[in-house]
């Protein structure tokens, strides 16, 4: 099953909160830090879709404007 754009930013922010409090164990950080970086891989490569459906909707109704996710 997969997960939410939100779960998994949620997940994400967890993970930084713990790696950001100093506490967590050298093997366990690296874990962590490889966890958040394929969950913010996945929050970015929702957000993209999300953007191409997003503009093909404009598209498709002749509008001109791009939709674009401030970052």
């Amino acid at each position: 099953m997969e997960k939410s754009f939100e779960d998994a930013l949620k997940e994400l922010e967890v993970i930084v909160k713990e790696l950001e409090s100093g506490n967590v164990e050298l093997d366990s950080a690296i874990d962590k830090y490889t966890e958040a970086m394929k969950l913010a891989k996945y929050c970015s490569e929702k957000l993209n879709s999300a953007t191409e459906k997003v503009n093909k909707i404009l598209t498709e109704n002749k509008e001109l404007a791009q939709f674009k996710v401030e970052e």
